[in-house]
């Protein structure tokens, strides 16, 4: 049997959830402008995005699985940790010279110039990418502390509270962008923002790995006498990958994420170069999706999750966001609107009881293993949705919405599969 779930107070961790994502979000108004004022490309501000995910991709498992094994506090503290010093050498690239490290012409990418300051911006980025293990880890973290009924509900705050530092951070991006010194007030705050993150870790985030098995690191050649001694597999990719279930359970993952990733970086494209919108009707915009996520993922999943099984929710959650991106491609005010309720219904509903499913699908032993494993399927989606998601719409604008609803009606579909699980202990 499982061990028993500590009783643990999420409040420190929705709080290092919300400064994290506040602290993300903070420069995304502004990053675009920066890449051009390094002399970079559109193809570049997309490459600047997907070295991130690259780097995440492979950072997430990794440390995934050192929080099984070595604790997940001490993890989210390297995490946070990783991206306070990606900040700092963020900051030091606004101060460098603007020169040309190297320069080409390409007829499908257009003029390509590398600058010493972008150089270091994507520096920075894969910094923060490889050590971006801190949601799996969150993840993670939360299934320990919470029981199953605890579990919807609690993966619900998680999403509100990373959608409130969604909606504030671009606000507080406005208003310190505006001041003298521009984007470099916006970098201190994120800088200070970060370091509150990691005093919470440190005095308000108790240990919370119950495994049997963790590691005790007193040194390299205790470690391998232990693993040694045991006779289970360490856990890869192959191993993780053929534990009932968790095959069908990655594949959802990537669907649900390169869908995603593809309205993302198109519907921006297509509020500026379609719609007309300038930057504050895009930011009213996604206040409004944003806001209503909250209180979607908050009080009405609170409620709906004690009537209706993660499973049903899925489902229902697939087939709404579905009629989303086919509203999102109108030009009429209120049908977006509409299409803006529905992704906040059918993203609230299906995403926090998608992740309550994978936490219980992945067992107790392999809990961060398989959260990083996941991690790493959303990377790879969101490379493929950053790199060809643009290509896509300059070449079928709105229509490129029609791709995205056609993926995730596809995760509608497979989503029937889960109705079909068999009952999966958590003392795996």
């Amino acid at each position: 049997m499982a061990p028993d779930k500590i009783k643990i107070s999420i409040f420190p961790l929705l709080s290092v959830n919300f400064i994290g994502t506040l602290g993300f979000s903070i420069m995304l108004p502004f990053l675009v402008y920066l890449v051009e004022e390094f002399k970079g490309n559109a193809f570049l501000y997309g490459a600047l995005g997907a070295s991130y995910s690259l780097c995440q991709m492979i950072g997430a498992p990794i440390l995934g699985r050192m929080s099984d094994y070595y604790g997940r506090k001490r993890i989210l503290f390297i995490c946070e940790a990783g991206t306070f010093i990606s900040w700092v050498i963020f900051f030091g690239a606004l101060y460098l010279p603007i020169k040309t490290v190297f320069a080409f012409h390409s007829g499908l990418l257009g003029d390509m110039v590398i600058t010493l300051p972008l150089l270091i911006v994507f520096l920075a980025r894969s910094v923060d990418g490889i050590t971006a293990g801190d949601i799996s880890v969150a993840n993670a973290y939360l299934s320990d502390i919470s029981d199953e009924k605890e579990l919807n509900k609690n993966y619900g705050k998680m999403s509100a509270s990373a959608n409130i530092g969604f909606i504030g951070g671009p606000l507080l991006a406005g208003v310190l962008g505006a001041t003298a010194m521009g984007l470099k007030l916006p970098i201190i705050a994120t800088s200070v923002i970060t370091l509150v993150s990691l005093f919470l870790i440190v005095f308000g985030l108790p240990e919370s790995t119950i495994g049997a098995h963790k590691f005790k690191l007193r040194s390299h050649q205790d470690t391998n006498s232990q693993i040694e001694k045991s006779n289970e597999p360490r856990p890869g990719f192959r191993f993780l990958i053929r534990q009932p279930n968790i095959a069908m359970m990655m594949v959802l993952y990537f669907l649900i994420y390169l869908g995603f990733n593809f309205f993302y970086i198109s519907f921006p494209l297509y509020a500026s170069d379609g719609l007309k919108w300038n930057v504050t009707q895009l930011g009213i915009f996604f206040a409004f999706l944003s806001g209503l996520m909250v209180l979607v993922q908050g009080p009405l999943l609170s409620v709906l999750s004690k009537k209706m099984s993660n499973e049903v929710l899925t489902i229902i959650g697939g087939f709404l966001l579905t009629f989303n991106f086919i509203l999102m491609m109108s030009h009429n005010n209120v049908l977006l609107y509409g299409g803006a309720i529905l992704f906040a219904l059918g993203n609230g509903l299906m995403w926090p009881s998608f992740l309550a499913i994978l936490s219980r699908v992945a067992g107790h032993k392999y809990q961060g293993a398989i959260q990083g494993l996941a991690g790493s399927a959303g990377s790879v989606a969101s490379i493929f949705g950053l790199l060809i998601g643009g290509v896509l719409y300059h070449t079928y604008h709105e229509k490129t919405f029609l791709i995205a609803a056609a993926i995730i009606f596809g995760v509608f579909l497979y989503s029937f599969r889960l109705l079909k699980l068999k009952a999966v202990r958590s003392d795996m």
